[in-house]
């Protein structure tokens, strides 16, 4: 029996060598798995700071684009005030030409009014000399 025993022992000691070895490969696959599983976290890790960086840029874009957009803005109101300004002093300068027009009209009408007074008086005046000339004669 001592040959059997010793064959059980050599087949229970290459048993455990062989499941030894069966736990080595096992182990060194979740090692390998574990390992690839690091790649794809720090790949993945990589891909989102990529992405964080371009959301970054985008949003530091889009600022510059309001930016400009309210510089836009307050250059619009700024042409708009002063074409509004402009108009006012169109319409005050109309109204002052106007003005001029109608001072000079009513100058114009004095002066007729004047002239015509004047007018007359030389009519009366040459009405009463000719009356002298004649009372003379």
């Amino acid at each position: 029996m001592n040959e059997g025993g010793e064959d059980n022992a050599v087949r229970e000691g290459a048993d455990d060598r062989t499941a030894a070895e069966a736990d080595r490969n096992e182990a060194e696959q979740f090692r390998r798995l574990a390992e690839e599983a690091r790649e794809v976290r720090d790949h993945h890790r990589e891909a989102l700071e990529i992405i964080r960086q371009e959301r970054e840029r985008l949003r530091e874009s889009a600022e510059t684009a309001r930016i400009a957009s309210e510089d836009a803005r307050m250059a619009a109101e700024t042409a708009r005030t002063a074409g509004e300004d402009a108009r006012v002093a169109t319409d005050a300068a109309r109204q002052a030409v106007v003005d001029a027009v109608r001072a000079t009209a009513d100058t114009l009408s004095a002066s007729l009014d004047q002239m015509q007074v004047v007018e007359e008086m030389r009519r009366t005046l040459r009405e009463i000399r000719d009356v002298n000339k004649l009372d003379s004669n």
